[in-house]
């Protein structure tokens, strides 16, 4: 019996009324000190964003802004630069306000004129922090690798494809095999993307992300032994390949934002363990309940076993006209 497959359906239902498959791209606030009281501020937002919500950044006190703003446009974000006069920056609270209500988080950056550099993500539960006069070496780890795993725990179709591996592949060591071949192929173009090795527009990225789930929900869907598709025939081979996919995926969280100078290495590498760690945390927590579910004794309809399958598929081909409209 496949009674534990509801839990997928709980799921599915429970987190398809956000706004998207996965987290918006953080905002960035970036006040560069140019001298003893001139701070240049760049702040950027993405062009997506939740009806009704508004995202503001939150100023030190000292700060009075000077002259007109510059707003430009993107293809994925808008930004507005102008300048401050601030009388002091250390001690002062800076952070970014609204971000419960726009469901994504916000990168500040502090750059001092002596080269000293602050940075920290900030998100729903701490919105603002009061900048010190040196960084915590290990600031940029916490703050990247919580970013990672924020980012894939609310990537709805990054965890609905992990799903289905889980539905798809049987025993221990094939699952581990398969999972492994999923993160090496999407930590691989998560890096060259985020370091700028590969460039590539967002929009046909989404699409076909979409559509690796729609696709390995129609390979569940599909029972017949004499019909295994060639999901089910190489599911590490497949796991590696649209694995490569979807962390172009995830690199549009660190695009927008940028990842910090001097830091690249320490920041990449916390954002893809948090990830990681998100995963892991994600599939053992399927595993457990499913190990649950059987122990219980709990049995279902056999015309019922398919619909958390369908339900998958459903939502998939909904992302791919959605996203195929945006484009």
């Amino acid at each position: 019996m496949k009674a534990w497959r509801w839990v997928l359906l709980i799921w599915v239902f429970g987190f398809a009324g956000s706004a998207g498959a996965h987290p918006l791209s953080p905002a960035l606030l970036e006040l560069r000190e140019m001298d003893s009281d001139v701070v240049h501020v760049l702040w950027r937002t993405s062009k997506l964003r939740i009806p009704g919500s508004r995202l503001e950044p939150r100023l030190p006190a000292s700060c009075e802004v000077d002259g007109l703003p510059e707003r430009t446009e993107g293809a994925e974000s808008l930004t507005t630069q102008f300048r401050a006069r601030c009388s002091a920056l250390v001690g002062e609270t800076v952070g970014v306000d609204g971000l419960r209500g726009a469901k994504t988080d916000a990168l500040v950056r502090v750059l001092f004129a002596d080269g000293r550099k602050i940075q920290r993500v900030v998100r729903a539960g701490e919105t603002h922090f009061a900048i010190p006069a040196q960084e915590n070496p290990l600031d940029v780890v916490r703050s990247f690798g919580a970013l990672g795993f924020e980012h894939i725990l609310g990537g709805l179709d990054h965890l609905l494809f992990v799903f289905g591996l889980l539905l798809l592949v049987q025993g221990i060591s094939a699952l581990v095999k398969t999972v492994t071949a999923f993160t090496l192929g999407h930590s691989v173009t998560l890096s060259a993307a985020a370091l700028g090795f590969v460039a590539y527009p967002t929009g046909p990225i989404e699409v076909a992300i979409a559509l690796s789930v729609f696709l390995m929900a129609v390979e569940l869907a599909n029972v017949r032994p004499e019909q295994k598709g060639w999901i089910r025939r190489f599911p590490w081979r497949v796991a590696i390949a649209f694995g490569l996919l979807h962390g172009l995926g995830f690199a549009g969280a660190l695009r927008e934002a940028g990842l910090p100078e001097n830091e690249i290495p320490k920041a990449l590498f916390s954002f893809n363990v948090g990830i990681e760690v998100g995963q892991i945390a994600f599939v053992v927590a399927v595993l457990a309940l499913r190990a649950l579910w059987r122990k219980s004794g709990v049995s279902t309809a056999p015309w019922l076993e398919k619909l958390p399958v369908y339900a998958m598929g459903s939502l998939a081909a909904f992302w791919c006209f959605e996203r195929i409209a945006a484009l």
